[in-house]
């Protein structure tokens, strides 16, 4: 089973919370989105990683929300959730990143 994006929802959450305001006045808000990208996106067009991601912040949800397939039936654990965080984190260098993740590795090894 292949994951996909249910860009029905991500439309309909964009349109609901923008509530009425114009695409450029959001596009500001979310900041690097153009307002025609966002028409597109409510048109039912899959963004780009980074523009959805974005979206995901100003909605305030989880990239998860919009998945549909493998990972809804998959569990994840607070620990995976922490490291994948990590990994997104743009202002930590890499070595900082991964000597997190050893940590974080060795605190679950000793529950």
């Amino acid at each position: 089973m292949q994951s996909t994006l249910n860009t029905d929802l991500l439309a309909g959450m964009l349109k609901s919370k923008r509530e009425g305001k114009g695409l450029r006045t959001i596009a500001e808000e979310i900041g690097n989105v153009s307002a025609a990208t966002l028409s597109r996106i409510e048109q039912g067009k899959i963004p780009d990683v980074d523009t959805f991601i974005s979206i995901c912040s100003w909605l305030k949800v989880t990239t998860d929300t919009f998945i549909i397939g493998e990972i809804q039936n998959k569990i994840i654990s607070n620990k995976d959730h922490v490291v994948a965080h990590l990994r997104a984190e743009k202002e930590l260098s890499k070595d900082t990143v991964n000597m997190l993740i050893k940590m974080i590795d060795m605190a679950y090894e000793t529950k």
